[in-house]
């Protein structure tokens, strides 16, 4: 079923979204908001990611409440297990960015354990349409970890909704595998999470899908689009920052690089809603100018449709780069860095949490809300 045909999502399907960006390695500090919003008693309802917000979306929802957090420490502690470093983390930003530096080395030159591994051919080296051909790694290691730690049945069956990003190889076009339309298999998280050249394209029916943060790193979009009556709280977990400082050498401008192509696209999103959101108001105004008896079926039959518009507030959380890390901080996988995006996801969370002001239903006519505990004056 195309993703146009999903049905949009109700009231009495919830009130909680957690949306998850892509961000390979970083992707451990969306596990930390998560654990606190678990904590706090905040479940969400729909989950929509991309790439490893996807993996991260899946081992929760296909995971009873008691044990998602519990599943999503043993997914990043078995990925980022290997060591790295003698001895203890060095401390001090010059020693650490080697530390770092290393760290990426090894993965590129190794794989991650759980995760992926290198292809014993180099496929400049393998055969023209052999598997082995358009990858650098094999992701055997990612389907083992997640057919061990996740419930597919309950992840299609729990009542949380689950949306995962990719793009059709064939055609270019975006979509999301969402379980309201599609019965998710693990093919549907590999197929989000499979980020080219890297990893190799998954295969599903008759198509080949890629990472969908290759055309849309920001799965919020896919949630605006498919609410049509029920108000909600968003969590918005974004990895790469779109704001940051200007360049001042290759490496900053790497990284740089990096931020902008895959950072939310929130604003430009948020606009859009707000604009539609006035529209629809403008026309239940209008409508309401009609007398009844002037009404057509159409018209009444619009009426219904708007007559509770929701109203979206979201809480954006931003992964804040540390001054040691670079361009390669989303494939640095030692256990050092992982636990240091855990308590930044756990940390931005709790700050979050102490406006409770934020988490208050917006008024029907407010359209959409962004809070950001970074920056509380937007």
């Amino acid at each position: 079923m195309a993703p146009e045909s999903c049905r949009p999502i109700d009231a009495r399907e919830g009130r909680i979204g957690l949306v998850l960006q892509g961000g390979g390695a970083l992707g451990a500090y969306q596990a930390g908001v998560y654990q606190e919003l678990h904590e706090a008693g905040l479940e969400p309802d729909w989950i929509s990611g991309v790439s490893i917000g996807s993996i991260n979306a899946a081992l929760i929802a296909g995971n009873p409440p008691e044990l998602r957090v519990a599943r999503l420490r043993q997914f990043w502690e078995r990925v980022t297990s290997r060591q790295v470093w003698l001895g203890d983390t060095p401390a001090g930003d010059s020693i650490r960015k080697m530390h770092n530096a290393w760290s990426s080395f090894m993965t590129s030159t190794f794989g991650q354990p759980g995760f992926f591994r290198p292809r014993l051919a180099n496929p400049w080296l393998a055969g023209r349409d052999s598997h082995a051909a358009t990858s650098y790694y094999d992701s055997t290691p990612l389907r083992d970890t997640l057919e061990s730690l996740v419930d597919f049945e309950r992840l299609n069956d729990s009542g949380v909704r689950l949306a995962c990003g990719a793009v059709n190889v064939g055609s270019g076009n975006f979509i999301y595998f969402d379980t309201v339309c599609t019965r998710l298999t693990i093919d549907h998280v590999m197929a989000s999470a499979a980020l080219p050249p890297a990893m190799p394209m998954v295969r599903i029916g008759q198509d080949y899908y890629w990472d969908g943060g290759m055309v849309s790193n920001t799965p919020l979009q896919h949630l605006l689009d498919h609410v049509e009556r029920d108000s909600m709280l968003v969590f918005q977990v974004d990895l790469f920052s779109a704001r940051g400082p200007v360049p001042r050498d290759m490496f900053d401008v790497q990284a740089r690089t990096k931020d902008i192509q895959y950072s939310s696209r929130t604003r430009l999103i948020t606009d859009h809603y707000r604009a539609l959101h006035r529209q629809n108001l403008q026309i239940r105004a209008l409508l309401d100018r009609i007398p009844e008896a002037d009404r057509t079926d159409e018209d009444r039959a619009l009426r219904r449709q708007l007559s509770a518009l929701p109203a979206i507030t979201i809480l954006q959380l931003i992964y804040q780069e540390e001054a040691y890390e670079g361009q390669t901080r989303d494939f640095e996988f030692s256990a050092a860095s992982m636990e240091e995006h855990w308590d930044a996801g756990a940390r931005d969370t709790r700050m979050t949490l102490s406006h409770p002001d934020w988490l208050r239903p917006a008024p029907d006519d407010a359209g959409v809300i962004v809070h950001d505990a970074h920056r509380p004056d937007r």
